[in-house]
């Protein structure tokens, strides 16, 4: 990839193919008005013009770009096959060097043991092989599931497999950090990715969500504008903000809420601001 000039002989045995097939390929290229040529004698051999660049014929600029911001999100994992296809493809988009974006997802990179499962799930979607584990819903409750993982989501701080659940016997999504005893089972499934396999909500929210309307005191506006949209902002007269977001209703959304400790009163629904208020009222008991 990084060889200015090289011989048939080479790329035949790079291939696994023969001499033959590389001058037959290397017609079909120019064909296409790709710019190899060749050079006989020593020194000689086959070579693309020194200006030529794969988006000329093949990819735009934009989508050069997005390979390789897509390569470097994945190297954030510290995946071993990574770095060196980034490598590759930046001398063959004629972009050495290039590093303009850095991803830190501490979660994984942090933890060995996480980010071996990262590693584990990747390989079984890519090879469509099935996968057993231990899964805790958000009541703490254990079930053994055994799946066909399709796609990984990062989403709302976490990730999550995308996967036909064979228990449930319907299309799941299981939040990363709940699965353990982790393992392949050694079976090959065949089935593609359903066009509405996005629409489905985590199974450890058990498909509860809730509309709220909360009032945020100004000195958490740092949080507002970093946790929220803006459409689900309003900013009041006072300087407060009220929001409207539905989140998934558990044990989670109770302690976000109060995550905001007194700068955050939930308006409605009633019966979550009922909720907030015993659970305030058990927690502040603990303390006397």
């Amino acid at each position: 990839m990084d060889k200015k000039t090289v011989t048939a002989k080479e790329l035949a045995e790079r291939f696994e193919v023969s001499t033959r097939t590389i001058y037959r390929d290397i017609d079909t290229l120019s064909s296409a008005g790709i710019p190899v040529y060749t050079n006989k004698g020593k020194g000689g051999g086959i070579s693309l013009l020194d200006d030529f660049v794969l988006n000329k014929s093949i990819l735009s600029e934009q989508e050069q770009n997005e390979i390789l911001t897509s390569l470097q999100s994945l190297n954030a994992f510290k995946l071993p096959d990574i770095e060196p296809v980034f490598r590759k493809m930046s001398l063959l988009f004629n972009k050495p060097g290039t590093n303009w974006i850095e991803v830190d997802f501490s979660h994984w990179g942090n933890d060995s043991k996480e980010r071996d499962k990262f590693n584990l799930l990747r390989n079984a979607i890519i090879n469509t092989m099935t996968i057993s584990f231990d899964y805790y819903n958000s009541k703490g409750e254990k079930t053994a599931r055994t799946v066909e993982p399709l796609k990984l989501v990062f989403k709302g701080q976490g990730w999550y497999l995308h996967g036909l659940c064979r228990i449930k016997n319907s299309f799941r999504i299981f939040k990363i950090r709940r699965m353990k005893n982790l393992e392949l089972i050694g079976e090959v499934f065949q089935r593609t990715m359903p066009t509405d396999i996005s629409d489905l909500v985590d199974e450890s929210y058990e498909n509860l969500m809730v509309a709220l309307i909360l009032r945020i005191d100004e000195k958490m506006a740092y949080r507002v504008y970093d946790e929220f949209e803006e459409e689900q902002i309003c900013k009041n007269a006072d300087r407060s903000f009220t929001v409207t977001v539905t989140l998934p209703e558990d044990e989670w959304v109770y302690g976000y809420i109060m995550s905001f400790g007194s700068y955050a009163e939930v308006v409605e629904p009633a019966r979550i601001r009922k909720i907030i208020s015993e659970e305030l009222q058990a927690s502040l008991k603990k303390y006397y």
